[in-house]
């Protein structure tokens, strides 16, 4: 049996406030918001989408609850998302001057067997974000 193309993922996130969660997407990491609601005056639920990366937020009347904020305090899964970026630096470049503030700057880390060249972002909720690759060589 062959298998059937999996042509994207998309973390789902328990945001405070979806409309601030919408705005930094859009206006910090220059994500496109593609859906926002149910209706214009009771915006619970919204996704936003860059290239073929998707995030889905919702309000559901509890905090949200980071991978970072569960972490043994060794700095293992901290990430809510990897988000994979052929070029980092470039990406890293737009970032600045979009005035995004870095959790961690642009790096080649080794992680086990996997080494990653990338950088990390907080969300407006806390979600931390991985935007990066497998480091070449």
């Amino acid at each position: 049996m062959t298998k059937t193309e999996i042509s994207g993922i998309a973390p789902f996130f328990i945001v405070k406030n979806v409309p601030a969660a919408l705005k930094f997407y859009r206006d910090r990491l220059g994500f496109d918001i593609t859906f926002q609601g149910p209706s214009e005056d009771n915006i619970f639920f919204g996704i936003v989408e860059r290239g073929a990366a998707m995030i889905i937020l919702k309000d559901i009347g509890v905090d949200p609850v980071p991978n970072y904020t569960r972490d043994i305090k060794k700095g293992i899964a901290r990430w809510d998302a990897y988000l994979h970026v052929p070029d980092p630096d470039a990406l890293e470049a737009e970032f600045l001057f979009r005035n995004v503030e870095f959790f961690k700057t642009i790096k080649d880390s080794e992680d086990g067997d996997a080494g990653l060249r990338g950088f990390e972002v907080k969300d407006a909720d806390g979600y931390l974000l991985f935007f990066g690759r497998p480091h070449a060589g």
